[in-house]
């Protein structure tokens, strides 16, 4: 692709992990510039330009200038300019890095929505929470390398925890920790803060056990659910838990 390929280029949207706005323009002067890169039609402009402050959230800001916007508004922005010319496909580079809950969630409702409306999205982020919430397709890379890819219950098969119980009890004896180190597919268990913890290698059902053999021993306990093992459980088996740079 070369500098003047704008037929191609016109279909492709960037937003970087670094914010690349004008801090000169106005919240919708930034968008009339990016979106005037490839829409010249100056009221298709005009309604793309509102669509994608509708899609953001900006509505209330059109005339600030980014030095006048919180880091959640910015960012919201900057993802406004990514996509104002309605592309195809779009690369997004970890969007929701140092914004607060209320704006990650609108960031990424504001993703769902152009996902939903047809728009390929490519979508880098270490936060696998967002990866099930929005990814068909999942890759997991380590220094430049593919360790996996698939859709999140496939990556989920090569996690060697099967089932994660969580039990809150008080004053746990350890006579009943070793007890339930016997049991069948049990793999670890860890007793702290009042909180018991079973990892399985095997099974999905093995709460049922559990119940009953707390009920036998007259183990009283505030509550237990069972977890099945997530992308982040996965992302660290296939990377590992070291701290890095």
């Amino acid at each position: 692709m070369n500098p003047n390929s704008y037929d191609i280029k016109s279909k492709i949207g960037v937003v970087f992990q670094d914010v690349s706005v004008f801090d000169e323009l106005t919240v919708y002067e930034n968008l009339d510039y990016f979106c005037g890169l490839y829409i010249k039609d100056k009221k298709k402009r005009k309604q793309y330009i509102e669509d994608a402050i509708e899609l953001v959230g900006l509505q209330d800001f059109k005339k600030y200038r980014p030095k006048q916007l919180s880091g959640g508004l910015l960012r919201r922005l900057n993802i406004a300019c990514g996509i104002a010319h309605k592309p195809k496909l779009i690369f997004f580079d970890e969007p929701t890095v140092a914004v607060d809950p209320q704006s990650r969630n609108n960031i990424l409702d504001g993703i769902k929505k152009l996902r939903d409306n047809g728009a390929t999205i490519v979508y880098t982020t270490h936060y696998m929470e967002e990866v099930e919430t929005l990814c068909d397709r999942i890759i997991i890379l380590d220094k430049g390398n593919i360790l996996a890819r698939g859709t999140s219950d496939e990556l989920k098969e090569l996690a060697e925890i099967e089932e994660r119980i969580t039990v809150e009890v008080n004053d746990l004896d350890n006579k009943y920790i070793d007890k339930i180190l016997e049991f069948k597919n049990v793999d670890v268990v860890t007793y702290s803060d009042n909180i018991l913890l079973i990892t399985y290698k095997k099974g999905k059902n093995n709460i049922s056990d559990m119940v009953e053999f707390l009920k036998n021993n007259r183990i009283k306990y505030n509550k237990i659910f069972s977890e099945r093992p997530t992308l982040n459980d996965v992302f660290l088996e296939l990377t590992g838990k070291e701290l890095r740079d």
